[in-house]
């Protein structure tokens, strides 16, 4: 297994006071409000793309009013954030984002004033991987953890927490956290649905461990390197063919490199993902005389996706992967 480099994790952000002077909807409601979020009553949530949304919603139910800055078919990394937008994060109850993924959205978070701001990378752990998907040790955990995180975060911290189901159920116990927090007369049903997902997250993690446990080759190749958690829980060797940044070009060199590492490793299939260009994969499929298949790294679901939500485009993932790998 890859030696883990940990980050420091920070406190989350304390919870916004609900006073008074209702917040305006997130989703761009009227802006007269009632005790708290919306009219309706319920909380508003802002979430910065797909995975954070999934898990508002699966939380929060029918308490909470969750919508999502990324749309769906917009790459995350690419998303740019409007005024109306950074004002609608001011407005929010509460706001889920993973600091270092969007740039966009890390600067929109800042100038938005919003108080009550949740940032997934602190919920878990995060490691560096690159392009062939290894963690590196990292120094210890100081005073400074906070501006440690985002200098990490700078050098490469890989954010695709949410790719490990394990690391996922630790993001969703936060957020389970932050949403008592902002609506305590409902903290009962908020904990009771959190323990529902983390039981949920649990189960898929054991499928995966099941399912990978014997195959024929460990090693895959990947249009961009998302999968470095997947890859370390599960036992596996990540070759991104871009690094965590799915716009990054591979070198001559690098395309050189997968090709041997293909023949050595006995691999079968290039992954290429719904929601970037598939181009480069293929290129190499066809030099190597591979096969292409789908690795979705869930950054957001359309209709090109292999399943409605997180739970069943995982499921397709592992499937793709046991037929690649050649799951004994």
């Amino acid at each position: 297994m890859n030696v883990r480099r940990l980050i420091p994790a920070t406190a989350l952000a304390a919870a916004v006071a609900l006073g008074a002077t209702a917040l305006t909807a997130c989703s761009g409601a009227n802006a007269a409000g009632g005790d708290k979020g919306g009219q309706d009553g319920k909380i508003d949530v802002t979430a910065s793309f797909y995975p954070l949304l999934f898990l508002a919603e699966q939380i929060g139910k029918d308490h909470v009013t969750a919508t999502s800055l990324t749309k769906p078919g917009v790459e995350p990394h690419d998303l740019e954030i409007t005024p109306k937008q950074t004002a609608q994060l001011g407005e929010a109850d509460v706001v889920l984002y993973l600091k270092s993924l969007q740039p966009a959205v890390d600067k929109a978070v800042a100038q938005s004033g919003a108080k009550n701001v949740v940032d997934a990378a602190t919920l878990t752990e995060l490691e560096s991987h690159g392009a062939s998907g290894h963690s590196h040790e990292g120094g210890q955990e100081g005073e400074g953890g906070h501006d440690d995180h985002a200098k990490e975060g700078e050098a490469g911290a890989d954010p695709h927490i949410w790719l490990d189901p394990a690391k996922y159920a630790q993001v969703a116990q936060g957020v389970g956290k932050s949403l008592e927090k902002a609506d305590p007369d409902h903290a009962a049903d908020y904990r009771r649905n959190t323990d529902e997902l983390v039981a949920k997250l649990t189960a898929l993690d054991t499928e995966f461990k099941d399912g990978l446990k014997n195959t024929a080759t460990r090693t895959f190749i990947t249009t961009h390197a998302a999968f470095g958690y997947l890859a370390e829980r599960y036992g596996l060797d990540q070759e991104g063919i871009s690094g965590v940044d799915p716009e990054s070009e591979p070198s001559p060199a690098r395309m050189k490199d997968l090709q041997e590492v293909a023949k050595r490793e006995n691999v079968t299939t290039v992954f290429f993902e719904t929601l970037a260009s598939d181009k480069t994969a293929r290129s190499l499929a066809a030099d190597t005389g591979l096969k292409t298949d789908v690795l979705d790294p869930l950054e957001g679901i359309t209709e090109k996706s292999q399943g409605a939500d997180y739970f069943e485009v995982m499921r397709s993932n592992l499937k793709n992967l046991q037929k690649a790998l050649g799951s004994k």
